[in-house]
């Protein structure tokens, strides 16, 4: 008998979170599209800028920045146990937590990369989009590296884009390198160039 009601609690609350998917999706493409995020977003009471709109794709494992398929959407809610609004609300500060925990964030901050290229066959991403990810996805772990990376990242001109092997780069130089006094930068242990002239940069500030 428990096993039967537990299938039909189950597929209840697929039902309800399939509702609350087409509350959203447009009916023609039936997809949430950037409208569809726009009006979740107010519903959860979360600006679509929010890192944790960034975090709830990632849950979803959603491949196309600004669209949610069905599939995606139901494998993230599932996961979170929200099949209302209201219990969305309530999750998010646990998804936080996990996202956070350090076995967990360098996939996400792989994943927020990944999210942000939005052309077939792109492979980097220009100076300025990085800069607010930068700050959006580590500004509140690592705040000092962060605003001196942005500083250096748009004043230089030798950059124009960045690829991921520069982007898992500056994620390993904010865990790894002592800072701001750089003592355990060492350029011949293949770091990517970036932060080779990165810390050039900022030697010569320090003076």
């Amino acid at each position: 008998m428990l096993c039967l009601a537990t299938g039909k609690a189950a597929s209840k609350e697929l039902e309800r979170i399939d509702q609350l998917f087409f509350s959203y999706a447009n009916n023609s493409s039936g997809l949430i599209d950037p409208e569809g995020i726009e009006s979740f977003c107010s519903d959860l009471e979360v600006d679509h800028t929010d890192v944790r709109i960034l975090m709830l794709a990632w849950k979803m494992q959603a491949e196309k920045q600004g669209y949610f398929t069905l599939d995606e959407w139901r494998r993230g809610l599932r996961a979170l146990r929200a099949d209302t609004i209201v219990k969305l609300k309530k999750a998010l500060p646990d998804l936080e937590k996990e996202v956070r925990r350090p076995s967990t964030f360098e996939d996400f901050y792989t994943y927020a990369f990944r999210y942000c290229l939005t052309e077939e066959k792109q492979k980097s991403i220009d100076i300025e989009s990085i800069c607010v990810l930068l700050d959006l996805v580590l500004g509140s772990r690592f705040g000092p590296q962060v605003d001196y990376l942005v500083q250096y990242l748009k004043t230089q001109t030798d950059y124009m884009v960045i690829n991921m092997d520069q982007w898992k780069g500056f994620y390993r130089f904010c865990t790894e390198i002592s800072f701001p006094d750089l003592s355990n930068y060492d350029p011949d242990s293949a770091w990517p160039w970036i932060l080779d002239n990165f810390v050039d940069w900022m030697r010569a500030k320090q003076g």
